[in-house]
């Protein structure tokens, strides 16, 4: 059951203090599509891929940039605890202090960082951890414009697939949304702060528009708590809507 969630709910609770971003909803494979001109190569933390690489140095497996695709192929929200982070250069990998790599292991096992999961040996923009990929994703940002881009691509990505456009002969047409405008996300900042739910699931659409319901519904760490809460809040009223309008192409947000 968890798994047909993945595609028609999307939960944000963003710590820009400190830089990371709970979410439910959001998959490595988007993560990878929209963001994969930002990663060069990624270091395996926890995983269970059988086509990586072996790094003698730290004594962990890394997928060069070259088969990061692949990875994104695989099904991995059937890893269980899957965790990576990106790096640039080899040369930084094999010249990880021991330090570093202590804090790298704990970070892998525990799910939380000893300090700001950024280091220089790697010049990493991301730290990725996830229960059952999808269902659980903790990811820290270096800088989190990068979030902002990501959702203003996964959007458009999942409306595609909840509500494919048609052709007049009925026929599935391939009908590319345009991304969200990425200030338009910006001034959401305060309710995803809060614990905000994006929902395809109750997508609204007629000739004039298409329109996505949102609702601020608090901070969770327990995915099923949050669709509890969730389905609660779905009964009311909306905070807002997120609006595309099919004849300008261009989204707007309403409030409540």
């Amino acid at each position: 059951m968890k798994r047909n969630r993945k595609q028609d709910v999307i939960y944000v609770h963003l710590n820009e203090k400190n830089r990371y971003v709970l979410s439910s909803g959001i998959q490595f494979s988007e993560f990878i599509q929209a963001l994969y001109d930002s990663i060069n190569h990624i270091l395996l933390l926890k995983h269970r891929f059988d086509d990586a690489d072996f790094n003698l140095h730290t004594l962990l497996d890394y997928i060069p940039r070259k088969r990061v695709m692949k990875l994104a192929g695989d099904d991995v929200s059937q890893y269980g605890d899957f965790c990576w982070i990106d790096f640039e250069e080899m040369e930084g990998l094999d010249e990880i202090p021991g330090q570093v790599l202590a804090e790298l292991l704990y970070l892998g096992h525990m799910k939380e960082p000893l300090h700001a999961p950024f280091y220089n040996y790697l010049g990493n923009r991301f730290t990725y951890l996830a229960i059952e990929d999808g269902w659980f994703n903790k990811t820290y940002y270096r800088n989190l414009n990068d979030f902002y881009y990501l959702l203003s691509e996964l959007i458009p990505m999942k409306l595609e697939l909840i509500k494919p456009e048609k052709s007049l002969l009925g026929l599935k047409r391939r009908k590319v949304y345009p991304s969200v405008d990425q200030h338009l996300l910006l001034s959401l900042k305060g309710y995803m702060s809060e614990g905000m739910v994006l929902s395809l699931k109750e997508v609204v659409q007629n000739r004039a528009r298409i329109e996505i319901p949102m609702w601020v519904i608090g901070d969770f760490s327990n995915m099923d708590d949050m669709h509890e809460e969730y389905e609660k809040n779905s009964k009311r009223s909306c905070d807002a809507k997120l609006i595309f309008d099919k004849k300008t192409q261009e989204w707007k947000i309403r409030s409540n």
